[in-house]
């Protein structure tokens, strides 16, 4: 840690407003798919709680971990920008070289670095629930776009199921395939939608399942 505390703050203030660039970069596959939009921060946010959720099932998997992974696991882009799969297969950038520059301004670097390359080797169990996070993410986002009506998603959905490679991911994608994006909050036979009456009902329901 650097004796200057004011040198050591100013490190991390650059920090946070470094990774607050997340918000406002945006996730290009979009651009192919044709509706929808997402930011990299979001992205980051929602593989998180996805990876926080399957850890809970597998009890040898260290659940802080794998949320920490989740959050740093695409924590370059900010520096390279997202690349979707054709920027991927004709000028994908070192996205590994900007976390090690992220690594670098930081005092608590070493553990992103170590987060970002165990996550990209994905030999442990944390990263490979991570990884299969960060595709679920992807799955869920997809059937939003597919129950808009775009018929393209329904495809892309099908190759990201192929992706998954634990057996918890693959339950969960199943399950996120076959589950409309609205049925937490919405039922279209619950009266409540209709009159307002038995406030309750819906959310019962919700307990029982």
């Amino acid at each position: 840690m650097p004796k200057n505390l004011d040198g050591l703050y100013k490190k991390i203030a650059n920090f946070v407003y470094e990774t607050n660039i997340h918000s406002r970069t945006p996730r290009s596959g979009f651009w192919f798919l044709g509706s929808g939009s997402q930011s990299v921060a979001e992205h980051l946010f929602h593989t998180a709680i996805i990876a926080y959720a399957l850890a809970h099932l597998e009890p040898k998997v260290d659940k802080s971990k794998a949320v920490l992974m989740a959050l740093f696991h695409d924590i370059g882009e900010g520096l390279t920008s997202d690349h979707n799969y054709v920027h991927q297969r004709y000028g994908r950038l070192s996205e590994a070289n900007a976390v090690k520059d992220i690594a670098d301004s930081v005092p608590f670097g070493a553990e992103i670095s170590a987060l970002f390359t165990e996550e990209q080797q994905k030999e442990t169990r944390e990263a490979r629930l991570v990884k299969d996070a960060d595709n679920l993410e992807w799955i869920a986002t997809l059937r939003a776009e597919e129950e808009k009506g775009n018929t393209k998603a329904k495809k892309w959905i099908k190759i990201a199921e192929k992706r998954l490679k634990t057996p918890i991911g693959k339950k969960l994608g199943r399950m996120l395939v076959t589950t409309n994006p609205d049925s937490w909050w919405f039922d279209a036979k619950d009266a409540w939608f209709v009159d307002r009456k038995h406030k309750d009902q819906k959310w019962n329901k919700r307990k029982m399942v």
